[in-house]
């Protein structure tokens, strides 16, 4: 286009262009006052601080506050059991006694009887830290998820201990029953829904020479045992045996789920 026409195009411009830039012109120093205000707000509240709390990025903190908030529910729950079972001891009546006497010959085997003799302990922990960074470093084919411990790695050194006999078995001091569940919740493992950083120590009430003959022949735990003796995995493994192991009487809450007929 020449002529009149050509300066008349480049030198007009719509309505809806003109509209556009009038917006950018107020908007965008209004973006930047606000910006600027907001800046100066978080540096004054801070006072040099990071507002941020140092328990929301120490994920092992958060597991540490977690855990004590459930330790002092748990204290209340159990004194409360306690009155309720003081209270029922002074109910004379024959049926409550029978039952009472039935309770009393299961507590053993469903775990509310502390136990304590000769046994084993096993400890597991994830890699150290410059094996990770070296694993992710080299770029390698290795998956990273060996290089931690899962619960599948937990719950394969429990059943091989009751495999080898055991009369009583903890994680982390918290006797497992026969409703314990483990799950690996982010960085750390759930033991009936309360989590645990590790490392791991798993500890067993038995024959030392049973419990151990029974880990060194599962082929569940001999697999995680030959990560651990791998440098590039180097996940952590100890087994030790032990004179004297003290397994608490569960105290938790028996939580039974089952399924029941629609009619």
């Amino acid at each position: 286009m020449t002529g009149v026409h050509a300066e008349e195009s480049h030198g007009h411009r719509s309505p809806e262009a003109n509209r556009r830039a009038h917006v950018w012109r107020i908007g965008t120093p209004v973006v930047v006052l606000l910006s600027g205000a907001l800046f100066v707000t978080s540096a004054v509240d801070s006072e040099g601080t990071d507002l941020r709390p140092g328990r929301y990025t120490d994920l092992a903190g958060v597991v540490e506050a977690d855990a004590a908030s459930y330790r002092s529910l748990e204290d209340r729950r159990q004194a409360l059991t306690d009155e309720v079972e003081a209270l029922t001891n002074d109910i004379a009546d024959a049926g409550v006694a029978r039952a009472q006497g039935k309770v009393a010959e299961l507590k053993d085997s469903a775990g509310l009887e502390p136990r304590q003799g000769p046994g084993v302990s096993v400890t597991l922990s994830d890699a150290p830290e410059d094996v990770l960074a070296a694993a992710i470093d080299a770029g390698t084919d290795l998956n990273l998820n060996r290089l931690v411990v899962h619960q599948q790695d937990i719950q394969a050194v429990v059943n091989a201990l009751w495999l080898g006999g055991a009369s009583a078995v903890t994680i982390a001091g918290q006797r497992v029953v026969s409703t314990t569940g483990i799950k690996c919740e982010g960085n750390a493992v759930q033991l009936q829904g309360v989590p645990y950083p590790q490392p791991y120590v798993i500890e067993a009430v038995g024959d030392p020479v049973d419990l151990v003959t029974s880990i060194a022949s599962d082929p569940l735990v001999s697999g995680y045992r030959a990560d651990a003796a791998d440098p590039t995995i180097a996940v952590g493994w100890a087994m030790d045996v032990e004179d004297e192991v003290v397994a608490p009487a569960f105290t938790g809450v028996h939580e039974m789920r089952y399924a029941v007929p629609l009619r």
